[in-house]
């Protein structure tokens, strides 16, 4: 299984390896490897997310196994992504970048999912499990939640109306968390009912479902309340290719005839 795992982690990449040796990145080859690397990391970090529901929901255990891998793989699409950023969109430009991390919120959201998913990588490892102790590692990847709900607020404003993706992100990751809330619910009430004395336990219950619920309420009050100005001017979609009036001193261009070249354009406006 985890063979397999690797085979579709690695594809995403290896194709983007493709399409640039073929030339084929699009009209704005930096947007689409950005966004390409975005949405696998979030694809991946979901998917990693769901192994505890399907032991839950269906009682197969073997999910789990991939849940690490899954995790650091995720954590791997994300350094791209952010290098990407960092090399290709700003030029290392450090003052631009810090600007942006302050003035655009999904900036802010995507850099602090990186800053939490970095501890989690870095304590990945079997040693680092006894290094810390189960409790306190347990308690630590409790951050994977909060980094989740931010990648997926971080796709929520930087996406325009008309592109659906984030919203069916922000639904997954909602029933993913859903059904680990009801898990713990139900395992407090059958203590309860059994009659067991487990009160730190039910505490503890108590307060990974305020956690949750937490969370998921910052996470979609944020994405209601924020200013739509916060939003980039990208919409995750193809650039729609050149319209408008006739043209004036050259034959019509499109984007497919400018693929490659350098241009300049310089617009008027007449009436």
């Amino acid at each position: 299984m985890k063979a397999g795992v690797w085979a579709v982690c690695l594809f995403p990449l290896a194709l983007l390896l493709y399409q640039f040796q073929q030339d084929n990145l699009g009209a704005n080859p930096i947007d689409h490897v950005t966004r390409t690397l975005g949405d696998w990391t979030i694809r991946i970090l979901l998917s990693s997310l769901a192994m505890t529901p399907l032991r839950i929901l269906f009682g197969i255990s073997w999910p789990l196994a991939l849940r690490r891998l899954l995790g650091l793989f995720a954590f791997f699409y994300v350094c791209l992504h952010f290098s990407v950023w960092i090399v290709l969109d700003h030029f290392f430009d450090w003052p631009q970048m810090g600007a942006d991390i302050v003035k655009r919120p999904y900036i802010t959201a995507g850099v602090l999912a990186l800053t939490l998913l970095t501890p989690l990588a870095a304590t990945s490892t079997a040693g680092m499990v006894k290094r810390l102790g189960g409790a306190n590692w347990r308690r630590l990847h409790r951050l994977v939640y909060v980094a989740a709900v931010l990648g997926v607020l971080h796709y929520l404003w930087l996406a325009k109306k008309g592109v659906n993706d984030p919203f069916l992100y922000a639904g997954v990751l909602v029933v993913l968390l859903g059904v680990r809330l009801l898990d713990w619910a139900r395992r407090a009430a059958k203590k309860r009912w059994a009659g067991v004395t487990a009160s730190e336990d039910l505490g503890l219950t108590r307060r990974r479902v305020l956690v949750l619920v937490s969370v998921l309420s910052i996470g979609l009050m944020g994405w209601m309340v924020w200013p739509v100005g916060g939003q980039a001017p990208r919409s995750g979609q193809p650039a729609p290719d050149i319209a408008g009036a006739p043209w004036i001193n050259s034959p019509p261009l499109s984007l497919k005839d400018l693929k490659g070249r350098v241009v300049l354009v310089e617009f008027w406006t007449y009436g």
